[in-house]
């Protein structure tokens, strides 16, 4: 008996010593336990959860031990969010509910942020656009992988584009080649075109104009390969029979109708008439070349005839002289009697009303050490000038900044626009158009969106933003770059048609809107007329309900029944 005793005994305390919570659990009993009994009590228990290497923070605070614990072996348990959440996303996210949700609730306030850090970053357009236009199954919690390739979600555009057509020129698919991302139209700004820059003339968004066999054909950018018929054409003069230069930027610019055009190497090639003594003494070809037909032809004595009898007393003993124009050009290649002064080969070369202003104008104190600086000429010109008013706008006497020197100061440009009113996206397009916003008056132009686009804000008949009492602000709704998309927030002012149970259930604002003229009266029961009996049993016990639009909207302000 003494040995059955003892062995009882010892089998009896080995069964006490066993831990129930397994062997990984080292702490001390009674951090959750006291002598009184097993039983566990979190308000009376010292044991801290943040000792563990998962921290009860937000709804898991509240949360009973046993949801998480399902056995007293608490090692088991796992810090994976999944292991104890339902994965309502299908595991079209991740098992990582941290990325998107954190421990107070399960709403997701940043879903914009989080979207930026994945791996198709929203710009421009997508920023702006609708989930579900994307995610397909957003509506059932279900974030499906969707390709960040252009042509994933853009090849219906890209099919349907017929200027150019963009299956027969053989583009790329990757829009990113012509389109910017974050632009919100289809323009060509993102084309990379600087090895043949398209300014003025060239300026166009029909790619087929010069690429006739196809943009997978090389192009000379040779100005001959594509103007060879307007060169042959050309009559006045006759560039063929001339031989004139197939290089058309020797006397063009890209402006629109050859015009206007110069012959500048003229007087590097043939005879100073853009400078020297023969400048500003013609007004056409024909006032030297007197046959049209052939401009080999030229004549000296049709302006000098009258000063014959002083040429020729000037040139007495003047072997071979003889007053005609090919002797005169023999002598006299640069146009002066010392030979012609060249101011192109000076570091103020001439040019536009440069070319036609006489030497004294300004060279006042003679010709060393004058003045390169705008402003020492036309110091008058910026003191008197009022329309702007260049001294009170503190606009910089560097006139280049603004000028050419095209003759009467224009056409000009503003490039300190940006001090005083920020020309961005549709207005970047007309900057160089300033009477569209200034008509001739820039003293008191507005600087409000309606100062300039009431017209646009009255006019406007879907929706009627007069009648209805819209924000004059247009920016409030509309951006820079168009007028649509606009960024109009329904849902978030008034009530919820971009989403809820209203989404997809409306074509235009007229559907609800019956008013186009006063856009504060709306209609619920248009929709919902044939629902009226159904609705009206739903509500008998309702207090005051009425089958009306206000009482719809009083007691379902989001549009769903839970509302009331």
């Amino acid at each position: 008996m003494l040995v059955g005793a003892g062995l009882f005994q010892t089998i009896n305390a080995g069964l006490f010593q066993q831990n129930p919570h397994g062997d990984a659990l080292k702490i001390d009993c009674a951090k959750c336990h006291s002598t009184e009994g097993w039983t566990f009590s979190a308000s009376a228990a010292v044991f801290s959860h943040d000792s563990t290497r998962f921290k009860l923070e937000g709804q898991h605070a509240y949360t009973d031990c046993k949801a998480c614990h399902t056995s007293l072996v608490f090692s088991k348990t796992t810090t994976n969010c999944v292991d104890c959440h339902t994965d309502m996303h299908n595991n079209t996210v991740g098992f990582d509910c941290a990325r998107c949700h954190d421990s107070k609730s399960w709403l997701v306030q940043n879903i914009s942020e989080i979207h930026q850090m994945s791996r198709f970053p929203l710009l421009g357009a997508h920023n702006t656009a609708d989930c579900a236009s994307c995610h397909t199954s957003v509506s059932f919690l279900e974030f499906q992988p969707l390709g960040v390739e252009c042509i994933d979600c853009h090849r219906k555009e890209y099919l349907a584009t017929t200027t150019p057509n963009h299956i027969q020129s053989e583009f790329s698919t990757d829009c990113i080649e012509c389109h910017k991302i974050d632009a919100f139209t289809w323009t060509t700004e993102g084309l990379n075109h600087d090895f043949f820059p398209l300014t003025k003339g060239h300026e166009t968004s029909n790619c087929a104009a010069c690429h006739t066999s196809g943009l997978q054909e090389p192009l000379s950018t040779d100005c001959y390969s594509c103007h060879q018929q307007n060169f042959a054409t050309a009559i006045n003069p006759s560039h063929q029979q001339e031989g004139f230069t197939t290089n058309c930027i020797d006397c063009h610019t890209t402006d629109p109708g050859w015009q206007p055009a110069k012959f500048e190497t003229h007087d590097a090639f043939y005879f100073p008439i853009y400078s020297g003594e023969h400048r500003g003494e013609w007004e056409s070809c024909t006032d030297c070349h007197t046959q049209p037909e052939n401009y080999l032809v030229f004549s000296c004595i049709n302006c000098h005839a009258h000063n014959q009898n002083e040429m020729d007393n000037e040139h007495q003993g003047i072997s071979g002289y003889s007053y005609n124009s090919l002797s005169c050009f023999a002598c006299h290649p640069t146009g002066n009697k010392e030979g012609a002064f060249n101011h192109g080969a000076t570091e103020f070369p001439l040019t536009g009303a440069h070319l036609t202003t006489e030497c004294a104008d300004c060279h006042t104190t003679g010709y060393a050490g004058t003045s390169m600086l705008c402003g020492s000429c036309h110091t008058n010109n910026f003191n008197e000038s009022t329309n702007p008013n260049h001294q009170s706008l503190a606009i910089p006497t560097n006139c280049e900044d603004c000028h050419t020197t095209n003759p009467g100061w224009e056409p000009a440009l503003f490039p300190i626009h940006g001090d005083f009113y920020a020309l961005n996206d549709a207005h970047a397009s007309v900057a160089n158009n300033c009477f569209l916003c200034h008509e001739g008056n820039y003293a008191n132009t507005p600087n409000s969106c309606y100062g300039c686009h009431s017209t646009d804000y009255n006019n406007t008949t879907n929706p009627a933003h007069a009648p209805a009492q819209f924000p004059t602000d247009c920016i409030s709704c509309h951006n820079e770059a168009a007028w649509s998309p606009s960024t109009f927030n329904h849902d978030g002012q008034f009530f919820p048609i971009y989403s809820g149970r209203h989404q997809g259930e409306w074509n235009t604002c007229v559907d609800c809107h019956t008013e186009p003229t006063n856009y504060s009266v709306f209609s619920c029961i248009i929709c919902h007329e044939h629902n009226q009996p159904e609705t009206d049993s739903r509500h008998t016990d309702v207090s005051g309900y009425v089958y009306s639009n206000t009482s719809c909207y009083t007691c379902h302000p989001t549009g769903i029944a839970e509302d009331d």
